[in-house]
Parts: structure tokens; C-alpha cells; sequence
């Protein structure tokens, strides 16, 4: 294999041996070889938390607004919460993780709207476990039959 002239780089002339291929494809596999390992693990947690029925997570509250998405009044007071996919209306178990405190909201609006958090609490519900004091905490979730 004859080396080849590409360019020149501070002056010099750069020389490059032409690439086998080898060592491209190895390393191509290697990369797929680990998004498919990724990706198994990925569905099998997702799978195992789909028939534990709970879910963990962060979550925060809220206290202002005037209609929720699903159009009713806000009511701050109130056991509601909001998250991104759970239908309107569905009864979910929240558990504060670090004191243990429950209380059962229903879903009236969408949300959170910030990477990380999987859940926004009404400030009644963020009360009733806890959750005021330090704003964000890590729950548990559960949906209610």
C-alpha cells in the first residue's frame, strides 16, 4: 500500500496509509454491540417496573395556575397532579421516598415539564406528603385500580 498525500497541515506534508477497513468495522461492531446490550437492558427494566406497576422518580409541586389541560379550574388545594402520559382522571398512589408519606391524587393535568422529573404535585398533595420543605424529592408511584 502506497501511502497518499492529502493535504498539508503547519507547512508539512501529511501523509496516510490507506485504511484496511479492519479495524473500522471491528470498532463499528463493538459500538452496535453495545447499543443492542444497551438497549436489552433498557427494555427489561422498563418491563420489570411495567409489572411492579410502580414507578420511581422525581417530583416537584406547583401552586399557580388557572385551568388545568384537562380544562377544570386549579385548585392548589387540591389531590391532583400532573404528568405526561397517564390518562385524565386515573388514581395514582404517590409515596415520598424519604419520609414514606402517601396520599392518592388524580391526574388532571400534564406535566412536568422539566428533564428529570416524572411527576408535578398540587401544593395540597405536595402537604399531605411532605414534599413543601425541599421543593423536590424522589417518589414512588403507584396506579390505582
Amino acid at each position: 500500500m502506497e501511502p497518499e498525500t492529502r493535504g498539508k497541515f503547519n507547512g508539512t506534508t501529511a501523509l496516510f496509509l490507506p485504511c484496511c477497513g479492519l479495524c473500522c468495522a471491528a470498532t463499528k461492531r463493538e459500538s452496535m454491540m453495545k447499543r443492542m446490550i444497551l438497549a436489552v437492558a433498557a427494555a427489561t427494566l422498563m418491563a420489570a417496573s411495567a409489572q411492579a406497576g410502580t414507578t420511581t422518580g422525581m417530583a416537584s409541586y406547583y401552586k399557580s395556575g388557572k385551568l388545568t389541560a384537562n380544562g377544570e379550574r386549579f385548585n392548589p388545594h387540591g389531590l391532583t397532579a400532573a404528568h405526561r402520559t397517564l390518562p385524565f382522571g386515573t388514581r395514582v398512589k404517590v409515596t415520598n421516598l424519604r419520609n414514606g408519606r402517601s396520599v392518592i391524587v388524580r391526574i388532571n393535568d400534564r406535566g412536568p415539564f422539566i428533564r428529570g422529573r416524572v411527576m408535578d404535585l398540587s401544593l395540597g398533595a405536595a402537604q399531605q406528603v411532605g414534599l413543601t420543605a425541599t421543593g423536590v424529592t424522589r417518589i414512588a408511584f403507584t396506579v390505582m385500580k
